[in-house]
C-alpha cells in the first residue's frame, strides 16, 4: 500500500513539474518577448518548413538544382539562428526549448503509470518430443557460432539443421523435418526466414520458436524475447509458454513483419544497391518520387483510396505511430488487423506540409483486415521482411487472426511500454490531485487503452 502511494506521489510530482515547464516556458517568452515571441515562433518554423521543401527538391533533382537544394537546406536553419542571436534572443529561445523537453519528460512520466504491461503471460506448455531448428551461420556476422546455438540446441535435445549453399530451400526443409516427426520448428536466422518456417509452422498447426540471430530481428523484438543473447530463447524448449499471434499474408506469400511497396522496394531491388547504397539511392528516388520510373500505386483499405502514394508500408498488426522512441514497434500481434502507412508528395510545399505529422493530408497511417495494392503495370516490386519479390498486380494483403503458435520463454525482457500521449488534461488533473485524488474537469478524461500481446 505504501508502495503505491508513494508511486501516485511520484506521478503528481511529475505531473505538476510537466504542467509548471510548459507554463513557464509560454510565460518566459511572453515576459521577455512580448508580441516578438510570436514572431520567434513563426521564424522558426518557417525555418523547419525551408529545410523540408528543399530536402524535397534535393530528393527529386540531380546536378545543380540537387547542389542548391542541399545548401538551402543546410542554410535555412542557420538562418534562424542568426536572427535569433542577431535579435539577442537565442538565450531565451534555447531557454524556452530546454523547458519544454522538461515538460514532455516530466509528463510522458507522469502518464506512464497509466500505461499497462506489454508482455502477454502466454500458456504454459510441456517441452516438445522432437524439436527441430533451422540455423543460418551467416546471419547478424555469425551469431549461430558466436552465442553457441547449435551445440546449446542440441545439448537440450533438439533436431539442428544449418542453412547455407546447397542445402535447400528453408521450407522444404522445415516440411522434411515434419515428416521426420518433429511436433515444433524453429529458426535462428533473419525475418525473411523466420516468415517462410513459420509460414509452415503455422499451416501443419505446430508450434514455433524464434531465435534472433539475424541483424534487426524485428520480429523477436515485438515478441519482447532478448536480442542481445539469442541463446535464452532456447528456453523455450524446456520452460516456455504459448502465444496465439497473427500472420500477414501478401500475394500468397506470409510476412511476420511488413511488405513494403514503392519507393523502397523499387530502390533496393537494383542490382547496383548492395555495391553502393547511397549512390544508387540518390540517382534512383528523382525518378522513383516523381513517377518518372517505377509504377504508379494505388492502394485500397476499406473505404479509403490513395491515388499515387510514393510509399506504401503494410504491417502485421500497426507500427506506433508519433513514438519515435518506438519507432519499428508494434504493441501487439494479435489485434487481427493490418498496419497502412501511405506516403504522398507531390510538391515541396506538401514536403514541407509532412512536419505536421499524422495531421498532413499526404500521410495516411490506418488499420484494415484487408489491404490491395494495384498499379498502372501487371507486376509490382515488393520488399517482404527485407526480402525482394515481384508479384502481379492487383496484390492482396490480409491479415491471418491468430494463425501461429509462437512458444517463447517464460521468462523474457519484453516489449517496453509505448510512450504515452502527452494529455495535458489529464496532466493537469494529476498535478492539482488532492490525497491521491484529481478534481473534477467537468470533462470526462479518456484514459489509457490496455495492451496485450507479444
Amino acid at each position: 500500500m505504501r508502495q503505491a502511494d508513494r508511486g501516485g506521489a511520484r506521478q503528481r510530482w511529475s505531473a505538476r513539474l510537466a504542467v509548471a515547464s510548459a507554463a513557464g516556458a509560454g510565460l518566459l517568452l511572453l515576459c521577455v518577448a512580448g508580441l516578438r515571441s510570436v514572431a520567434l515562433v513563426a521564424v522558426g518554423a518557417a525555418g523547419l518548413a525551408v529545410s523540408a521543401a528543399a530536402a524535397w527538391w534535393a530528393l527529386t533533382h540531380r546536378g545543380v538544382v540537387r547542389g542548391i537544394a542541399l545548401v538551402l537546406a543546410v542554410a535555412a536553419p542557420l538562418a534562424v539562428l542568426a536572427s535569433y542571436v542577431a535579435a539577442r534572443l537565442l538565450w531565451l529561445v534555447l531557454v524556452s526549448l530546454g523547458l519544454g523537453v522538461l515538460a514532455a519528460v516530466a509528463g510522458w512520466a507522469a502518464l506512464r503509470a497509466d500505461t499497462a504491461p506489454g508482455t502477454a503471460p502466454g500458456r504454459p506448455v510441456p517441452p516438445p518430443r522432437h524439436a527441430c531448428l533451422l540455423m543460418n551461420p551467416r546471419s547478424g556476422g555469425g551469431k549461430v557460432g558466436r552465442f553457441g546455438l547449435r551445440e546449446k540446441a542440441e545439448a537440450l535435445g533438439a533436431e539442428v539443421v544449418l542453412l547455407g549453399p546447397g542445402s535447400g530451400d528453408a521450407a522444404a526443409l522445415a516440411r522434411a523435418a515434419l515428416a521426420r516427426g518433429a511436433d515444433l520448428l524453429g529458426v535462428a536466422g533473419g525475418d525473411g526466414t523466420q516468415a517462410l518456417v513459420a509460414g509452415v509452422a503455422a499451416e501443419h498447426g505446430v508450434p514455433f520458436v524464434v531465435v534472433p540471430a539475424g541483424t534487426r530481428n524485428h520480429f523477436a523484438l515485438d515478441l519482447g524475447l532478448d536480442r542481445e543473447d539469442p541463446s535464452r530463447s532456447l528456453e523455450a524448449l524446456t520452460d516456455g509458454v504459448e502465444l496465439r499471434v497473427d500472420l500477414g499474408r501478401v500475394g500468397g506469400r506470409v510476412f511476420v513483419n511488413n511488405a513494403s511497396f514503392g519507393a523502397y522496394a523499387e530502390v533496393v531491388q537494383s542490382p547496383a544497391y548492395r555495391d553502393d547504397k547511397a549512390g544508387t539511392l540518390m540517382r534512383l528516388l528523382p525518378g522513383v518520387l516523381t513517377h518518372q520510373r517505377g509504377p504508379r500505386l494505388r492502394v485500397g483499405a476499406g473505404s479509403v483510396t490513395v491515388d499515387g502514394p510514393q510509399a506504401v508500408l503494410v504491417s502485421n498488426n500497426p507500427y506506433r505511430v508519433g513514438d519515435r522512441a518506438g519507432l519499428g514497434r508494434r504493441d501487439r500481434l494479435d489485434g487481427g488487423v493490418l498496419g497502412l502507412v501511405s506516403v504522398k508528395v507531390d510538391s515541396a510545399v506538401e514536403a514541407a506540409d509532412l512536419l505536421r505529422g499524422r495531421h498532413a493530408p499526404g500521410l495516411v497511417a490506418l488499420t484494415s483486415r484487408e489491404v490491395v495494392v494495384d498499379a498502372d503495370r501487371p507486376e509490382v516490386r515488393v520488399g517482404v521482411d527485407g526480402e525482394a519479390l515481384t508479384l502481379p498486380t492487383p496484390v492482396r494483403c490480409v491479415s491471418e487472426p491468430g494463425a501461429l503458435r509462437v512458444r517463447v520463454p517464460r521468462h523474457r525482457p519484453g516489449v517496453p511500454a509505448a510512450r504515452p500521449r502527452l494529455d495535458w488534461r489529464r496532466l493537469r488533473d494529476l498535478a492539482f490531485a488532492v490525497g491521491g485524488r484529481a478534481l473534477p474537469s467537468g470533462a470526462a478524461v479518456p484514459g489509457a487503452r490496455g495492451r496485450s500481446g507479444g
